[in-house]
């Protein structure tokens, strides 16, 4: 699929391509079963781990939005784009013809709107921390 029209079909394709990583890492990162000791604590570490594949893969697409378009994908929702004004054309045009769009007020709104919804998976993911062995946790 080259083109996603909404952000909760975007959201499918990033959990079946990432999400479903960021939890198999969680028996390598390692899972603790004494800070998971009830169902929900277990859900939410996996959630969290989750939202990390989610996470990563979102900025993943939006580091390569340009790339992408270069070969004819646009993987940032459609009504995303049509929220802040921009066409599709104006993406493709774009990566063929560096300095369009990238200055102008509308993308960069665009993309800090992108950066903000990744950001929230990262703060998800980050709450899942607790949940790993303690030996395992960043910072």
């Amino acid at each position: 699929k080259t083109r996603y029209e909404t952000f909760q079909e975007l959201e499918v394709y990033c959990y079946r391509v990432a999400g479903t990583v960021g939890v198999m890492t969680l028996p390598v990162m390692g899972f603790d079963n004494v800070q998971n000791f009830t169902p929900e604590l277990q859900e939410r570490t996996i959630h969290a781990a989750m939202c990390l594949g989610l996470a990563f893969q979102l900025t993943n697409i939006l580091r390569d939005v340009g790339e992408d378009a270069r070969r004819g994908r646009i993987y940032v929702p459609k009504e995303d784009l049509d929220r802040f004004g921009i066409t599709e054309e104006e993406v493709l045009e774009a990566a063929h013809k560096p300095g369009l769009l990238h200055h102008e007020q509308k993308w960069k709104d665009f993309m800090e709107f992108q950066i903000q919804r990744c950001q929230g998976y990262y703060t998800e993911a980050k709450d899942g921390i607790v949940g790993l062995r303690e030996v395992n946790r960043l910072g």
